[in-house]
């Protein structure tokens, strides 16, 4: 059942059920290596299960048609395609466009008062491939970079629709070289409509293998949620760099109180909301505001953010399961007002 409401009871039960699994928690010296090791769980994670344990998101295109490009020609293809529907039923979801006020300026050190996207042009870019144009996809009129790529499972649905848009560019990466090398080994991946690498979205001194300002879509998908709280802030700010004005940055990931954080077992928290799993890979579960402010402190304007709630029913086990996952669409605003120091 989709976009069910939780009664009063459901939501105070599961309340109840999150404090009692969260009452332990992990040791403070055992979470070090969670942390440190976190991309050699994740690598292990894909040697074992390869490609079998994500089913393909052909989804994505209902729910964020934004990953299609919106010129005139693209538009054509979306309606001989029956996409049309799935534009319609975008337009039926969106909510309310949030301004952020002040919430839309950085206040990372240095930045105070000031937006934090660099225009790609700018001399940071000067002796890179911002300026000799020589990048992956730097002829491609229409740029999307998915974030968190594990085995390809958005990769290649993107890529199989992307066949009528000829402009149009990929980019994938992960922090296990081993979900990199999964996609790259695939029948369907191409250099020439696709670059994928390896890179921790957590360290900000890594480049990425394009200048800041160029891409037109940023999927993060189930990823954020496995990256330590501490860090999330830093993450957003610097993807939000990497978009061009108008971009927009489309997210999805586990909801507050979903089941799978419900089914933790006491010792498994490592700090509130934030869990380990038995094979060392981590989770965090989202509300809407969390979401809200982080995205919007990055300088990003809201124009979707819902919790969705749904009810699945696993009829083999006679489990009846109550599912929530956050879902935001968030863009880079066309225009900056310089602020003063307020």
């Amino acid at each position: 059942m989709d976009h069910m409401q939780w009664s009063e009871e459901e939501e105070a039960a599961a309340r109840k059920k999150v404090e009692e699994n969260s009452a332990t928690r992990v040791a403070p010296e055992e979470q070090v290596k969670f942390e440190s090791d976190a991309n050699k769980y994740w690598d292990t994670f894909y040697q074992t299960h390869k490609n079998k344990f994500f089913k393909n998101r052909n989804w994505l295109l209902r729910e964020f048609p934004e990953i299609l490009p919106v010129d005139q020609n693209a538009k054509e293809k979306v309606e001989e395609s029956s996409w049309d529907q799935i534009r319609s039923n975008f337009s039926r979801m969106q909510g309310t466009e949030a301004h952020c006020g002040e919430s839309c300026v950085s206040s990372a050190p240095g930045n105070k008062g000031r937006p934090n996207f660099p225009n790609p042009d700018l001399e940071e870019h000067s002796e890179g491939p911002g300026k000799t144009g020589r990048f992956p996809g730097s002829n491609a009129t229409f740029r999307i970079l998915e974030v968190g790529c594990g085995a390809g499972n958005s990769v290649f649905p993107i890529l199989n629709t992307l066949q009528n848009f000829p402009g149009a560019f990929l980019y994938c990466c992960d922090f296990a070289p081993e979900a990199v090398r999964l996609v790259k080994s695939h029948a369907s991946y191409t250099e020439a409509r696709c670059s994928a690498f390896v890179h921790d979205v957590c360290d900000d001194g890594l480049a990425y293998p394009f200048p800041d300002g160029v891409l037109d879509a940023i999927l993060l998908v189930f990823v954020l949620s496995s990256i330590h709280p501490g860090r999330m802030q830093a993450v957003v700010h610097r993807l939000s760099r990497l978009l061009k004005p108008g971009g927009m940055l489309l997210f999805r990931d586990h909801g507050r109180y979903d089941n799978a954080q419900l089914r933790f077992k006491k010792g498994r928290c490592l700090s509130e909301n934030f869990y380990v799993r038995g094979d060392g890979t981590r989770a965090y579960f989202f509300t809407k505001g969390e979401v809200h402010r982080m995205f919007c402190e990055a300088g990003l304007h809201e124009k979707q953010n819902l919790v969705d709630h749904r009810l699945q029913v696993n009829r083999k086990k006679q489990v009846v399961m109550h599912r929530v996952w956050v879902q935001g669409k968030f863009q880079k605003p066309l225009h900056w007002t310089q602020r003063g120091n307020e």
